[in-house]
């Protein structure tokens, strides 16, 4: 068995691949192990932090979990997550199509409708990156409250977001413009098609692409706070 088929599933593997069926490409498989990019990514400056947090024994006092603190907070958890995935797979309306024509127009071009698009999956991105962000700062505090490797384990984590935060960001901006492309390219080749009308099928069939590529960055997103759930000795947030 070679090297690449014994490796451990990259995360973000699923949107990729969502992606490049999307778009007609092919998946590219990571040419290095997540280990050796971030060996790569890390500078002398982080690799020192990254060293100390790892090293140091942070002066935490133990938290009692019979005060409910843990629990308060994996319930938020498994609430705001359930609440990202209802808004991404919500169907009550055709987001393809601008809610507020312009004057003069029925809207529904393909100019009307791809800012339709954008503003629609910006805002859930925006939704989940706030929310993920709040969550993962709440998790380190709590495990900052406790003493030894939990404390550790918070401020390692804090060193890991502010290196990988931008790159999180290089990967996942791109990924409403590629579905504004891909909504476009639809409407070239299938024209127009207005709610409950039979030309409407491709609308019917990018949604249901677009909102498997979001449920996958939020399977992405929620990855730390799964990690941090589990170090609280909680269950998946999808669990």
């Amino acid at each position: 068995m070679s090297e690449a088929q014994t490796r451990v599933p990259v995360p973000g593997a699923a949107l990729a691949r969502l992606l490049a069926r999307m778009t007609g490409r092919e998946a590219a498989l990571p040419m290095h192990s997540p280990a050796e990019r971030l060996g790569d990514w890390l500078e002398w400056q982080r690799a020192v932090t990254l060293s100390r947090a790892m090293d140091d024994d942070p002066d935490a006092g133990s938290v009692d979990a019979s005060d409910g603190g843990d629990e308060r907070l994996a319930a938020e958890c498994h609430r705001l997550r359930a609440a990202l995935a209802d808004a991404i797979a919500d169907e009550a309306r055709d987001w393809t199509l601008p809610l507020h024509p312009r004057r003069g127009g029925d809207g529904s071009g393909a100019s009307a409708g791809a800012g339709a698009v954008q503003r629609h999956c910006r805002n859930l991105q925006r939704d989940i990156q706030a929310a993920t962000g709040r969550l993962r700062g709440e998790l380190r505090e709590q495990l900052a409250r406790r003493e030894g490797d939990a404390a550790r384990l918070a401020a390692v984590d804090a060193v890991m977001e502010g290196l990988l935060a931008p790159r999180e960001h290089a990967l996942l901006d791109p990924v409403v413009p590629m579905l504004v492309a891909r909504f476009e390219s639809l409407h070239a080749r299938h024209g127009e098609g207005a709610a409950n009308s039979p030309a409407a099928a491709w609308r019917a069939k990018f949604r249901s692409e677009a909102r498997q590529v979001l449920l996958a960055e939020l399977d992405l997103r929620f990855q730390p706070i799964e990690a941090l759930l589990a170090a609280l000795g909680n269950p998946r947030p999808d669990a």
